[in-house]
C-alpha cells in the first residue's frame, strides 16, 4: 500500500513551506537537511506529510525509549492503514556482562526480557521483510547486533492446507526454527501439539494458529483468538519467520562451530605464552559449555557474542542491525529515509555507543571471560551507521554541532518552522530567586504556592530537578503536601513511563516531576505551568540546549508560563531567554498581521503502552466487574463455581480460559 495520511488536518503557519523545501531537498538528492522547528509547531506532521510525498520507507530515530512510543503512536495515527513499528530495546532491566580487575570482580549479565516489546520488534523486522509501506520508530537499539536478514528470510516457514507433513515433522520443524514446545498458556514463540493438532503462537502478534493433521497432510489451519478461541478465520496459508533473530541453517552452524573452537585454540595458546594460565582455564571452561550446547540445540545464552562466527563476518567488520532490515538498491545504497527526532541529543548518543562497549568487551577478553571475536558483537560505529542510512532529516529546535556542521558543508540554511499552526507563541518566562530570605519563602514553597494556582484551574504542572534523588524526594513532599505527584526518570520501567505519562495528560495526577526525560519531544499540552530548579547551576542539565527544551514543555498551552529559580544569570540562562524572547516576539507579529487567536493544543489521549497491555489482563479485570455482584452475594459459592469451569477448561486443554479463571480465583481469594 501507499502511504497515505488518514487526517483532517492541513499543514498551517510554517508546516507548509517546510514541507515543500524538506520533499524538493530529498528529491534533490540531499543527503543531510535539518527542520529547526520549535516546540509544538508540529514536525511530527511536517514529517508525515514528507513521507507521504516521497513513498518510501522510513526509519524514525529517537534518544529515549518514552519518546519513541509517542512518537509511534503519533505516526499510528497518522498513517493507520499503514505498518508503523515499534523498534526499543527489550530489557526492562539490564545489567551488561562486566570484569573489574581492580577487585577481581565478574559480573554476569543479568536482564529482564520484556516480551511484549521483544514481540513489536519481530513484528519490526517481518514488517520490513514483507512489505514497503513501514514506518520503525527506534530508540539506539537499531544500531546494535541483530541477527543476519538472510538468515532469518531463509528460515521463514510457508506452511499451506494440503502440505505433506506429519504432526512429528512439524514439531521438528518449529523447533529447528527456535519455537519452544510448552503444554502451559501459549505465548508468542511457543506452541503446544496436542492429539493430531499443532497449535502456534508466532513471535509478531497475539494470535493462535491451529494446524490439523490427516493422512500424513495438513488438513486445515484455523486462527483463533487468543482470549475467547473463537474461530478469527480459516486460511489457505499462513508464514512463520523464526523465534529469534539469530538463525543459522545447520551447514552454517557447523562451520561456525569450528571457527570457534579454531579461535578458542589459538587464544588458548596465547594465554599459555604469556603465562596466563586462570585466564586460559577460565575461557575454555566457558567456551566449550557453550559449544555444546549449540551442536545439541542450536542456541546458548550469549550466542550473540559468537554472531560473527555465524554470519561469516571477517574480524572488525560490522554487524547486522535493524538497518540491514531496510531496503537497498541494487548498488547496495540505502533506499529508505531516515528522521533523527531531537537531533541534538539522538547523534551524540548514537555517537557514543561503540566506545562504551568496547572499552568493557576488551576487559572481558583480556582475563579469559570471552573470545576475541565477542568485541565484534557490538553497535555500530558512527562512520558504519553515517555508510548505512540514506538521506536523512534532523528535527530539533536547537541544532548541535553535528547537524549545524553538515549544514556549513552543503552551504543550505536550517528549514525553520517558527510559526506554530495554532498561532501558539512561546512561554512567558520570570526568574525568581533560589534562596529563602525575610521576604521571600524561598523556591520549592514559592513552586507550591504557584502550582496550586494553576492545579485550581483544572490545568497540570511540570517541574525539573537535577538528580533523580531530587526528583523522588520533591514528589514525596508535594504528596505530603496535598498536591497529587508523581516523578519518571530513567530508573522507572518502559511501559510504566509512557503509562505515567498518559494518567498524567487525563488529569489522574497534577505534577509531575522530573530529570532530563522531560525535556525533547514529550507532548503534554495540558501543562500550564513548568517551573525549573535550580536553574542557575552550571551543566548539561542546564546548558542552553537544555533550557529551551525544558522551556518549550509550556509552549503547548495558551497560558502557558515558565518560572526559572536561579540566583545568578549564567550565559545559558541569558540565551535561553533572549532566544525565546526572539521566537515570541516575531510570532506575535506573525499572528499581529494575519488575525490570528492563538488557541491551545487539543489532542487525544492515546498511547502506545494500550495495545501493549496484556490482553490477558484486560480480559481478566473486564470479568472481574461482571463477577463481582456474584461474588459479593456469595464469595464460597462464587470461588467453587470458579474452580470447577478452571477444572473444566483444563480437561479440555482450554488452558487460555483456564488461566483467566484462575487470575478471577486469586483476586478473589486476596479479598479474604
Amino acid at each position: 500500500m501507499n502511504f497515505a495520511i488518514s487526517t483532517d488536518k492541513t499543514p498551517a503557519g510554517d508546516q507548509p513551506k517546510a514541507i515543500k523545501a524538506l520533499v524538493e531537498g530529498i528529491r534533490a538528492g540531499q543527503k543531510h537537511q535539518t527542520l529547526l522547528g520549535v516546540t509544538g509547531s508540529g514536525k511530527t506532521f511536517t514529517i508525515a506529510n514528507v513521507i507521504q510525498q516521497i513513498q518510501k520507507p522510513t526509519l524514525v530515530i529517537a534518544h529515549n525509549k518514552t519518546l519513541a512510543a509517542q512518537l509511534a503512536q503519533e505516526y499510528r495515527d497518522f498513517f493507520p492503514n499503514n505498518a508503523v513499528h515499534y523498534f526499543v530495546s527489550y530489557y526492562d532491566y539490564y545489567q551488561p556482562e562486566a570484569y573489574m580487575s581492580s577487585s577481581d570482580t565478574y559480573i554476569e549479565k543479568e536482564a529482564q526480557i520484556n516480551e511484549e516489546i521483544d514481540r513489536l520488534r519481530h513484528a519490526s523486522t517481518q514488517a520490513l521483510l514483507t512489505r514497503e509501506d513501514v514506518i520503525i520508530v527506534a530508540s539506539v537499539s537499531c544500531i546494535y547486533g541483530l541477527g543476519s536478514p538472510e538468515q532469518y528470510r531463509k528460515k521463514l516457514l510457508e506452511v499451506r492446507v494440503g502440505d505433506s507433513t506429519t504432526r512429528t515433522e512439524m514439531v521438528r520443524i518449529l523447533v529447528d526454527i527456535q519455537f519452544e514446545r510448552t503444554n502451559a498458556d501459549l505465548k508468542p514463540a511457543t506452541f503446544r501439539a496436542v492429539g493430531n493438532t499443532i497449535e502456534i503462537m508466532p513471535t509478531n502478534e497475539r494470535a493462535v494458529y491451529r494446524l490439523n493433521f490427516q493422512g500424513g497432510r495438513i488438513s486445515n489451519i484455523i486462527k483463533i483468538d487468543e482470549i475467547t478461541r473463537e474461530i478469527v478465520a480459516e486460511l489457505d496459508v499462513f508464514f512463520l519467520f523464526p523465534a529469534k533473530h539469530f538463525v543459522t541453517p545447520e551447514e552454517e552452524r557447523l562451520l561456525a562451530v569450528k571457527d570457534i573452537q579454531d579461535e578458542l585454540k589459538a587464544q588458548l595458546k596465547k594465554f599459555k605464552k604469556e603465562g596466563k594460565l586462570l585466564e586460559s582455564e577460565r575461557l575454555k571452561r566457558r567456551t566449550m559449555q557453550d559449544l555444546a550446547l549449540i551442536k545439541e540445540v542450536g542456541y546458548c545464552n550469549g550466542i550473540e557474542n559468537y554472531s560473527r562466527h555465524f554470519d561469516r563476518r571477517q574480524p572488525g567488520e560490522a554487524p547486522y542491525t535493524l538497518l540491514s532490515y531496510f531496503p537497498h538498491k541494487k548498488d547496495g545504497s540505502p533506499d529508505f529515509l531516515t528522521i533523527i527526532d531531537e537531533s541534538h541529543v539522538t547523534v551524540p548518543q548514537l555517537n557514543g555507543m561503540y566506545a562504551g562497549d568496547r572499552s568493557r568487551k576488551d576487559n572481558l577478553v583480556e582475563f579469559g571471560f570471552r573470545l576475541p571475536s565477542a568485541v565484534d558483537n557490538r553497535p555500530l560505529m558512527y562512520k558504519e551507521i553515517d555508510e548505512r542510512l540514506g538521506q536523512r532529516v534532523y528535527t530539533t529546535a536547537t541544532p548541535g554541532k553535528y547537524e549545524l556542521s553538515k549544514l556549513k558543508e552543503s552551504g543550505q540554511k536550517a528549514i525553520e518552522q517558527v510559526i506554530r499552526p495554532t498561532g501558539l507563541i512561546d512561554p512567558e518566562i520570570e526568574v525568581r530567586p533560589i534562596i529563602e530570605d525575610a521576604n521571600y519563602s524561598g523556591q520549592i514553597k514559592d513552586f507550591i504556592k504557584e502550582a496550586e494556582k494553576v492545579i485550581t484551574g483544572g490545568a497540570r504542572v511540570l517541574v525539573t530537578t537535577l538528580t533523580k534523588r531530587m526528583a523522588e524526594d520533591l514528589a514525596e513532599f508535594l504528596d505530603e503536601k496535598s498536591i497529587k505527584t508523581k516523578y519518571i526518570h530513567s530508573d522507572v520501567d518502559t511501559i510504566e513511563r509512557i503509562e505515567i505519562l498518559n494518567n498524567f495528560r487525563k488529569g489522574e495526577f497534577d505534577c509531575l516531576v522530573g530529570v532530563n526525560l522531560l525535556r525533547e519531544g514529550l507532548d503534554l499540552p495540558e501543562v500550564e505551568l513548568v517551573a525549573i530548579l535550580d536553574a542557575d547551576k552550571t551543566g548539561f542539565l542546564r546548558s542552553e540546549t537544555a533550557l529551551i527544551q525544558t522551556i518549550g514543555r509550556a509552549a503547548r498551552n495558551v497560558k502557558g508560563r515558565v518560572i526559572l529559580y536561579a540566583d545568578q544569570t549564567t550565559d545559558a540562562l541569558q540565551y535561553a531567554i533572549e532566544e525565546t524572547t526572539k521566537r515570541r516576539n516575531k510570532q506575535l507579529a506573525y499572528n499581529k498581521k494575519h488575525g490570528i487567536t492563538p488557541k491551545s493544543i487539543v489532542k487525544e489521549i492515546r498511547s502506545i503502552a494500550d495495545q501493549m497491555r496484556s490482553e490477558h489482563r484486560e480480559t481478566v479485570d473486564t470479568l472481574l466487574k461482571v463477577d463481582m455482584e456474584l461474588y459479593r452475594k456469595n464469595p464460597k459459592k462464587t470461588i467453587k463455581e470458579k474452580k470447577r469451569q478452571m477444572e473444566e477448561a483444563v480437561a479440555i486443554l482450554d488452558f487460555e480460559t483456564a488461566a483467566i479463571l484462575r487470575d478471577e480465583i486469586k483476586y478473589f481469594t486476596s479479598l479474604g
